[in-house]
């Protein structure tokens, strides 16, 4: 009984969040780029290293590293030490980021921005990378592991390097010239939302 109002809580929660995201996205689609947003993104590209620029596409190349790595680890640590818990708390942090990867991508489709370099001219880009701008499926997707991780492990040692990661890897995309601040922002908010529906499943 307890597991049927779970999943139909869960079921809730996600239209609600599919709901309002939409309704987020419809209205931004409607508005033109913000003013700042193009003169972050050509003071980003103003001021790029060749050091930087190496560190920035290394931290957005490996992504996947984090959202696959971190509730493999759980899962791995927790077969290994009979923890139930610790593979309870990796079918979290990968159901959470599975949800903000799914949620990004149905957004992109109905918004479709372009991406910022084909909206701007004067926008350089490091690489061009194809699909839509809004939101960032970067930024999502590691707000969502860095949120479930650090909900499910509570502790400074873990949300300090979790976010500290998220967020290097938002900037990242900004940086390269790919996504627009709030494109970034949208996609942080998202996957750190990303995090709720699954709360039952932390231990």
């Amino acid at each position: 009984m307890k597991q049927i109002l779970r999943i139909k809580f869960l079921l809730v929660i996600i239209t609600l969040q599919v709901f309002l995201g939409l309704q987020v996205s419809t209205a931004l689609a409607q508005l033109r780029t913000p003013r700042f947003d193009d003169d972050i993104m050509i003071d980003l590209q103003d001021h790029r290293t060749p050091e930087q620029t190496g560190f920035f596409l290394f931290v957005s190349n490996h992504l996947m590293y984090g959202n696959v790595g971190v509730p493999a680890g759980l899962l791995a640590g927790g077969i290994i030490t009979n923890d139930k818990a610790m593979r309870q708390n990796a079918l979290y942090v990968a159901g959470s980021t599975a949800i903000s990867a799914g949620l990004t991508e149905i957004i992109k489709h109905l918004v479709k921005r372009p991406r910022p370099f084909l909206q701007n001219i004067h926008i350089t880009p490091v690489y061009r990378p194809g699909n839509y701008s809004f939101p960032s499926g970067h930024s999502s997707s590691s707000f969502a592991t860095a949120t479930a991780l650090s909900m499910a492990y509570p502790k400074w040692y873990v949300i300090l390097p979790a976010y500290l990661w998220a967020g290097s890897t938002a900037y990242s995309r900004m940086y390269l010239g790919v996504h627009y601040p709030t494109d970034v922002a949208a996609g942080a908010g998202l996957g750190a939302a990303s995090a709720l529906p699954l709360l039952f499943l932390k231990k």
